[in-house]
């Protein structure tokens, strides 16, 4: 079995934990994850997403810009406190890196806002996948900051 990666970043925003949360539960991916960052795809597409999204055993297909794929479920719901979600059958070039992500997503106070935390554990494709695993998440704590820039702007829009 390979070593799992833990990664992980937050912001704090001026907004409320609640609105926080349910803003960012259903939020379309495709306005947060719309830019690549190394060797992060943008999200082009999602599909098979029920209505209602954001009840434990939901899933949906997410569909990146360099032609691969995500399942995506959810896992656990606590709000206005956390949601989890496993992304698993990665196809694309993220295949050769990458065997299934554990997600989480984490909302407490922060002064008068919301500190937002989100948190990967990263499970390799292999034993060469894993020696590439400190540079993967260098990389992601860059592709995290660009998610945050878009939530806080977004956010703060709404």
């Amino acid at each position: 079995m390979n070593k799992p990666l833990v990664v992980q970043d937050s912001r704090a925003v001026p907004v409320p934990v609640e609105q926080a949360y349910e803003w960012l539960v259903p939020v379309p991916l495709t306005s947060i994850f719309d830019r690549w960052f190394g060797p992060f795809p943008a999200v082009r597409e999602v599909t098979d997403q029920p209505e209602d999204w954001g009840t434990v055993g939901q899933s949906r297909t997410i569909r990146t810009a360099d032609g691969g794929s995500l399942r995506e479920e959810i896992t656990s719901v606590d709000p206005p406190h956390s949601f989890g979600y496993t992304l698993s059958n990665v196809t694309g070039p993220m295949k050769l890196l990458v065997s299934q992500v554990e997600g989480r997503w984490s909302f407490e106070p922060a002064g008068t806002g919301v500190r937002i935390t989100w948190a990967w554990t990263v499970h390799p494709a292999s034993q060469l996948a894993e020696v590439a695993m400190p540079l993967f998440g260098w990389l992601w704590k860059g592709y995290a900051r660009q998610a945050f820039e878009r939530i806080e702007e977004r956010l703060l829009a709404t």
